[in-house]
């Protein structure tokens, strides 16, 4: 009899907790279940990476699951999990069929970590200078997205604004989104004061689009203005995957300089006065802003940064959309001893707020009690049951005719 609960991770990458926020968010989750008593199970048909998180020493099963694989089939057999989260909504697509099909009974969850269309739907505004409407906001993308969401039992979202968005503007039903911010507690580090800090930070993956237009954006717009208030201070750029192009963006006369990836983000955080983060396009919760929280460092950011973190009212810093204000707002803060300590002393409130661990795991116990009843659950979606019909079927005779392909050598992917 089976006595040990099993929890299957499909991930869409290898979790790398110090590149990104969604990395930190992989991580926090797999601790979750562990500490519930679950063995953990994670899988990727991704290329591992020099910097991903050594999960073997977790105590975790992984390996590498082919797309299009029959043999993933006795793999779900033998583990039958309970629960089965899916990382965004491109590996439900991909695997969800074989999951109804071998795990009919397990809890499907859609681990969102930002709605990828309304990230590039804002992308799209940006480049050709448009107001950002619903007309925008549709695409394929948006198609594929929703109909995920939809398709699984429940679906986490980090934003608060993202999930007011699913529900009201895309009708999906409450009990199938869950708001679960990750979590990020002050540093059990002193915090050094302004006199010891100096100089300003961004810091970001530049894998992700929405960074690398923000340190275009600070070199172009935002710090010719700041350079010549403080004319000491530089911009300290940190960032995993860096390509040369990013590099080449540093101008050592004008106190720009792209360091590439920290060795320790929270450490350079920490020892900077000011963090900056121009964000004009993205979506879900911005790790780099949080981190600057723990860190006691205030920030100045743009609406799309607070986003789902907290308003311009109690932000730990400040939110301006307009460059030359946003400029004004970072030179006071670095030059002001006592705006920056106000701004210092607002993190922690935030933080607490909604940020914190044991509210993260409440939220995610309570979740997964609720769905006891799993099949009223199910029923009470008609939409979701209609799309895993239509869907699992095309999904099904595709996936089956690719690897038909592959086995008779007519290549397929």
């Amino acid at each position: 009899m089976k006595t040990e609960k099993n929890v299957l991770i499909l991930g869409k990458v290898w979790p790398e907790p110090n590149s990104s926020a969604a990395g930190t968010r992989m991580l926090q989750l797999i601790h979750f279940f562990q500490r519930n008593a679950y063995h953990v199970t994670f899988l990727s048909h991704a290329k591992q990476t020099e910097f991903q998180a050594d999960l073997s020493q977790l105590g975790i099963t992984t390996d590498f699951v082919e797309v299009n694989s029959s043999k993933f089939d006795d793999l779900l057999n033998q583990l039958n999990p309970e629960i089965v989260i899916f990382d965004r909504f491109m590996t439900e697509e991909q695997f969800g069929w074989r999951i109804m099909d071998n795990c009919p009974d397990a809890i499907r969850v859609l681990n969102t970590e930002d709605l990828h269309f309304l990230r590039e739907a804002r992308k799209k505004a940006i480049k050709i200078e448009v107001e950002l409407d619903f007309d925008t906001y549709r695409s394929d993308l948006m198609l594929r997205e929703i109909a995920s969401i939809h398709r699984s039992d429940i679906s986490l979202v980090v934003s608060d604004y993202e999930f007011d968005l699913l529900q009201k503007t895309y009708s999906i039903p409450m009990e199938k989104l869950v708001h679960l911010p990750f979590y990020c507690e002050p540093s059990d580090q002193p915090s050094l004061s302004f006199e010891e800090r100096e100089d300003f930070i961004f810091i970001g993956n530049f894998w992700h689009d929405p960074n690398l237009d923000a340190v275009r954006y600070l070199k172009s717009t935002i710090w010719p203005i700041i350079k010549k208030k403080v004319p000491k201070a530089k911009l300290n750029i940190y960032g995993a995957y860096c390509s040369e192009k990013v590099y080449q963006l540093t101008k050592k006369e004008d106190r720009f300089i792209v360091h590439g990836r920290a060795e320790d983000a929270i450490e350079a955080v920490s020892k900077s006065r000011v963090s900056l983060a121009p964000l004009r396009f993205g979506a879900g919760i911005k790790g780099k802003l949080l981190e600057s929280m723990s860190a006691g460092t205030p920030s100045v950011t743009m609406p799309i940064g607070s986003e789902g973190i907290a308003s311009a009212e109690v932000w730990p810093g400040k939110v301006e959309a307009d460059p030359t204000l946003f400029a004004e707002a970072a030179i006071n803060l670095y030059l002001d001893e006592s705006s920056w300590k106000v701004a210092n002393e607002k993190s922690d409130e935030v933080l607490s707020g909604k940020f914190s661990k044991i509210q993260f795991e409440t939220t995610l116990t309570r979740t997964i009690e609720d769905l006891s009843d799993l099949q009223n659950h199910r029923n009470k979606s008609i939409t979701g049951l209609m799309l895993q019909r239509e869907s699992h079927q095309a999904s099904r005779y595709m996936s089956i005719w690719i690897e038909e392909k592959k086995r008779n050598g007519r290549g397929g992917s």
